[in-house]
């Protein structure tokens, strides 16, 4: 595993330096009243989303990360900072997530059985108002999870917007490991403001919150 964080972080590197030079770069944050991730909470806390990238056509490498903003918030999973790398071809995305944990320290640890970073391939497809996602854990979890979304956009009108979806998965996603929709949501947005409401029926869980954008 080592050998893959050197291959990771070099390519990371190289990215960013040639994206500097001749592609955008992108800045952004979000604040939300809770992190729900694909059916589940992270942290049990208001958190705030600073995220950084850098591209060049339909090459993009960036960070992302989430913090909890109360002071009481210790589960673990709270403090998040992942790197990505993806490539769009036209509606077709191919996406390389290091999702790291930092509470544990060992940023270097890459193991696959005690290590704090957990290694997704994805891919993503969107047709007209439907998208979809399929998503396999490769590395850094024992159960090898994946997971499936289907989207769907209802409404879009200027900065206005209704959506669903449905996402299902196994492993890590799901109470007994075997595969259920683990995440049903409405989210309605408008302008840099949006609210999200989520059922989990596998855990029997449902969450609303809502979301800035700067």
């Amino acid at each position: 595993m080592k050998k893959i964080m050197m291959i990771f972080t070099v390519i990371c590197i190289s990215l960013l330096m040639f994206s500097s030079v001749y592609g955008k770069v992108g800045i952004g944050a979000d604040v939300y009243s809770r992190y729900v991730w694909r059916g589940t909470d992270f942290g049990n806390s208001a958190s705030v989303q600073p995220s950084m990238s850098f591209s060049a056509g339909g090459l993009e490498v960036g960070a992302w990360a989430s913090y909890p903003i109360t002071s009481d918030a210790t589960s673990l999973g709270a403090n998040e900072n992942d790197l990505y790398v993806s490539y769009a071809i036209g509606d077709l995305g191919i996406t390389l997530t290091d999702y790291y944990f930092p509470e544990g320290g060992e940023v270097f640890n890459y193991s696959s059985d005690d290590g704090f970073h957990f290694l997704e391939g994805s891919v993503s497809y969107g047709i007209g108002s439907v998208s979809l996602l399929a998503g396999y854990f490769f590395s850094g979890d024992s159960d090898n999870s994946t997971y499936f979304e289907l989207g769907y956009g209802v409404y879009e009108d200027d900065d206005k917007g209704v959506s669903l979806t449905v996402g299902a998965g196994d492993g890590m996603y799901v109470i007994e490991e075997d595969f259920n929709i683990v995440n049903v949501g409405l989210t309605v947005s408008a302008g840099s403001m949006s609210a999200s409401y989520i059922i989990n029926p596998d855990s029997e869980t449902n969450f609303l919150f809502v979301g800035y954008s700067f």
